[in-house]
């Protein structure tokens, strides 16, 4: 089943973003968008962690963590962690 006929075959779901998992060698310039297709999961999470830490190594444990209390300067920059 294709994900445009899952999509379509849903009852007033519009939450659900189509997305082609057969291709997985996606532009890496795209965020990978899950569909909540259970056995995709692995392999999505693998692909979106490599894109979040190639974006910025930190953001993935301000993603994990949250961003809690942050140490700002008086210009309003994040003091290091």
């Amino acid at each position: 089943m294709s994900a445009e006929s899952s999509v379509s075959g849903s009852s007033g779901n519009h939450n659900v973003v189509p997305y082609d998992y057969s291709d997985k060698k996606a532009n890496s310039r795209k965020v990978p968008k899950f569909n909540r297709d259970s056995e995709e999961f692995s392999w999505w999470k693998t692909i979106f962690y490599s894109y979040i830490i190639g974006l910025d190594e930190e953001l993935w444990d301000i993603l994990e963590d949250g961003v809690g209390d942050l140490d700002l300067d008086e210009e309003g920059a994040v003091v290091d962690r």
